[in-house]
């Protein structure tokens, strides 16, 4: 209960000698989206001791024991299998470690991750809900999907990927357990994101609840670095409702960019292939991505509970609509299941805003190959050797065809003007 008595005094000033109004009293119970909520709940999933929260690990489990408990205390019902709040399934590190090895393999290395599933009930009579989503693991030491040039293990603490979705999730809970809509609303925690969407890919193959009852999956995943008042809203064209909607929700005066594309590499992206319309709240990325850096001290998390309130407003008008007013449209584009990276990598940031023709980079790591060479921030990539990059899709493709050590032609457009670069990977 979040400073209730306080607030109790703050709207009833003669409180000592005349009883607050009904609705005095009601408004006065109401839980307000926190910023220090989201601090709190970062700093503890994204410290040393959580080791990364690698899916598979006891650190994975005690960040899943840690959200289902705060379901608990919010009074959301378990949604997991058996009455409890989790979802179990099985991440094969031997398979992502070699993707030829086989699923059978005996002696392959098996490990038990966990989904944390729980159901607000809401006030209506309806069965349909909307679900809200965010990964909880991480890279742990960084053995998988790691962007460090160091060569010794180092825990990647993924503070704003994906702690801060994680926290949201939270917040976001707590706050419509006090404000309780109409229509259910499903909060679901996945592990196994960093390793390939495994733990969103394995509930909708094994769902706790009806999907055909869901109106709209949103997804939260790097929501924390909010820079310039920033957000990125992908998946804007699978309901033909969701640009009036979202532009309506935005009383905080964000500078929105709404893409339309309804995949991509996150928890969304299987929600979408279920025909459900979606979204996936991002703030864009940053030097810090995948590597130790990613902490809890370059969270911003004032600009964090900002995105927060507007995913809130965007769930209250969900809650006046009906299923049928949420009709999925299929999104325009090249639509991908995952967006996976087998070979090696430049060490550039992605422009995830950018929908023109080539891959834009917003900047580059200071040691990373890309650097080397003389890419720079704003330069769109438009050939890697032989093959033409087109999108996001096009370059990691291209990229994929290369091994490590070897030394490419990378050709970029800067301020209209083409340029080749000598790349050594």
């Amino acid at each position: 209960m979040k400073d209730r008595i306080l607030f109790l005094f703050l709207i009833c000033p003669a409180l000592l000698l005349t009883a607050c109004s009904p609705e005095e009293q009601t408004s006065a119970t109401l839980t307000e989206i926190s910023f220090l909520d989201v601090q709190t709940h970062i700093s503890y999933l994204s410290t040393d001791e959580m080791k990364g929260r690698e899916a598979g690990t006891a650190e994975e489990a005690k960040a899943a024991n840690y959200i289902a408990d705060l379901f608990r205390e919010y009074g959301l019902v378990p949604a997991g299998e058996e009455d409890t709040y989790f979802q179990n399934f099985t991440v094969n590190m031997s398979v992502l470690e070699n993707p030829h090895a086989s699923e059978g393999d005996s002696a392959a290395d098996k490990r038990i991750a966990k989904n944390v599933a729980a159901l607000l009930q809401g006030t209506g009579d309806s069965e349909e809900l909307v679900i809200i989503g965010a990964h909880y693991d991480h890279l742990g030491m960084g053995d998988f999907g790691s962007l460090s040039s160091s060569e010794e293990p180092k825990i990647h603490n993924g503070a704003d990927d994906n702690a801060s979705g994680t926290a949201g999730l939270l917040e976001l809970a707590e706050y419509f357990s006090e404000n309780r809509p109409q229509t259910d609303i499903l909060f679901l925690a996945f592990s196994g994101e960093e390793m390939g969407l495994l733990g969103s890919q394995y509930y909708v193959e094994n769902p706790t609840v009806d999907l055909n009852n869901a109106l709209a999956m949103i997804n939260m995943d790097m929501i924390g670095r909010m820079n310039n008042d920033r957000l990125l809203i992908f998946g804007v064209a699978t309901a033909d409702r969701w640009e009036g909607m979202l532009n309506e929700a935005n009383s905080d005066s964000l500078s929105l960019e709404l893409v339309p594309d309804g995949t991509g590499s996150s928890d969304h992206t299987s929600f979408y292939y279920q025909d459900i319309p979606v979204l996936h709240y991002f703030t864009d990325t940053h030097a810090d991505y995948h590597r130790p850096s990613d902490d809890a001290e370059w969270i911003n998390a004032e600009g964090q509970a900002r995105v927060l309130k507007h995913v809130a407003r965007v769930v209250e008008r969900l809650d006046e609509l009906d299923k049928a007013d949420m009709e999925f449209t299929e999104a325009p584009g090249q639509q991908r299941q995952s967006m996976s990276m087998d070979g090696p990598t430049l060490g550039v940031l992605p422009d995830y805003g950018y929908d023109g023709e080539g891959f834009r980079i917003t900047g580059v790591s200071g040691d990373g190959p890309a650097a080397k060479a003389g890419l720079e921030g704003g330069d769109i990539i438009i050939r890697i050797g032989a093959i033409d990059v087109e999108d996001i899709y096009g370059y990691m493709g291209a990229l994929n065809e290369l091994e490590r050590g070897e030394t490419v032609e990378v050709t970029v457009l800067r301020d209209g003007e083409e340029l080749t670069m000598q790349v050594l990977l």
